[in-house]
């Protein structure tokens, strides 16, 4: 059962400084410099020192482990250290687990870091490989035998259904690839600076896996992003403004699997995300009227349209409208489509520089930012807000 009652945690926890390296599609250094170089900078960033840090908070899937990046940071002791499990459904939930240990009194500030070579390194897009055994994964062998071997094959089947109930076709999908470019093209550190593309190319773009196009699909990238959390109190004396976490939030639904739910009662939504959209909604105490910037997942275009939806920014069937009328600004670092693919971690990044007013594609006036964290999967969100 999902919760029922308003949380205490929003406002009591801030963000209070970003960092990242370079994206690129072949580093050509390891995973835990791309760390550590995010972490330092992050601190800088925030006017705080590796001295400063008692708690550091990362994913399952990462070849960087929190002692290591400690050690190499130059980090001291740790009082708190927490990973968070299902890939990009990771990325707030590292936010929220900050959060709930400064709000607790368990550390005073808390990094979250996610750093990997996606692209030269471990390839998350070439689906499974081998896997170790396991009772996750053993769902999978409803599924490989079939020949859903990736994860474009896994959302395609989701993505033909929601077509397929709304009466659709795969272009409405790319009213998301063409926003998501269009401010990658203005974002200097976006790897698709300059090159924005038009719902022509998107429909042009080779099949994937069917109703998936090459432009409905994130790229890979190698690099870090590090997020600084610490308290309200705190944060008011650090020389950046804080975003303040208004609320965060965790969901998975009935009948949940990694990516391959295909045996819930129907396929045209995301429950995970619809959990987590109730108990940010509840918490915070706003809706969707309230925000004015929206950084949507968007690891695969069907799905951004499927977490409108469930927000309740439109009805079910109307988010590609609701996109192509530039309804809410949305990505405006290019998402992963465009700026790069760090589950997730640019995307807290660029929630932050809108309520600081910092972002390449500011929104004026953004006091409120919504940002989700990947779907099909167990999943996450977050509300940033300015203080006061």
């Amino acid at each position: 059962m999902s919760l029922r009652d308003r949380d205490a945690l929003g406002g009591r926890a801030a963000v209070v400084g970003i960092g990242a390296t370079e994206f690129s599609k072949d580093s050509g250094r390891s995973e835990l410099s791309l760390a550590v170089e995010a972490v330092r900078a992050a601190l800088d960033d925030a006017g705080l020192t590796p001295a400063d840090v008692d708690g550091l908070v990362t994913f399952t899937m990462d070849t960087n482990p929190e002692i290591t990046v400690a050690q190499a940071a130059g980090i001291g002791e740790l009082s708190f250290f927490s990973r968070v499990h299902y890939g990009g459904g990771a990325a707030c939930a590292t936010v929220q687990q900050a959060a709930l240990a400064v709000a607790a009194g368990i550390a005073e500030v808390v990094v979250c870091y996610r750093a990997f070579n996606e692209r030269s390194g471990r390839r998350f897009g070439s689906g499974v490989q081998q896997r170790e055994p396991s009772a996750e994964g053993a769902a999978l062998g409803w599924q490989l035998p079939f020949g859903l071997l990736t994860p474009a094959s896994w959302v395609a089947m989701a993505a033909q259904r929601y077509l397929h109930a709304y009466g659709l076709t795969p272009e409405v999908f790319g009213h998301v690839a063409v926003t998501d470019r269009k401010y990658a093209a203005t974002n200097p550190a976006a790897y698709f600076h300059g090159k924005p593309i038009t719902l022509a190319d998107h429909a042009a773009s080779r099949w994937i896996a069917e109703p998936l196009r090459l432009l409905d699909c994130c790229q890979e990238t190698d690099g870090g992003q590090a997020i600084v959390v610490t308290s309200v109190e705190r944060a008011r004396d650090l020389p950046r403004p804080p975003a303040v976490i208004l609320a965060a939030a965790q969901g998975a639904g009935r009948k949940q699997e990694a990516m391959t739910s295909f045996y819930r009662d129907g396929l045209t939504g995301l429950p995970e995300m619809g959990v987590v959209a109730r108990q940010l909604w509840r918490s915070s105490g706003l809706a969707p009227s309230d925000i004015d910037v929206g950084i949507v997942y968007d690891h695969f275009t069907p799905f951004v349209l499927m977490q409108l939806e469930e927000f309740g920014f439109c009805g079910p069937g109307e988010a590609a409208d609701f996109v192509a009328a530039d309804a809410l600004p949305l990505n405006t670092h290019g998402g992963q489509l465009g700026e790069a693919y760090l589950h997730g971690m640019n995307g807290i990044a660029e929630a932050v520089r809108q309520i600081r007013g910092s972002s390449v594609n500011q929104v004026p006036g953004a006091a409120r930012t919504l940002v989700t964290a990947g779907t099909g999967v167990p999943t996450s969100g977050l509300i940033l807000g300015t203080d006061g």
